[in-house]
């Protein structure tokens, strides 16, 4: 689910659109289960998933970038600057 990357960690996503409120709701088939509010038009669940991460991991937007998937629900999205051990405590703080 997570991974190192020269610059960072990658993180596979799986993303539930249109949910009633954004945010980390646990894994789910080996990625991270982050559910949105907004619905998947005009890249606006996009915009909210980069939201979502950035906010988890305590990294501004710009240090957050979807990698693969933009038009899938399951992505894989890169944190720059931030080690293995902070996603991990992040995302986990922020799921609960």
């Amino acid at each position: 689910m997570i991974r190192h990357a020269p610059d960072g960690v990658e993180i596979d996503v799986r993303v539930v659109p249109r949910a009633g409120r954004s945010g980390i709701a646990g894994t789910r088939d080996g990625a991270l289960l982050v559910r949105l509010n907004a619905p998947p038009v005009d890249g606006a669940a996009n915009a909210e998933l980069v939201d979502v991460i950035a906010r988890a991991l305590d990294v501004p937007r710009r240090a957050v970038e979807i990698v693969s998937g933009e038009r899938s629900k399951q992505k894989r999205v890169r944190g720059e600057g931030v080690t293995g051990a902070a996603a991990e405590a992040g995302l986990d703080a922020a799921g609960r």
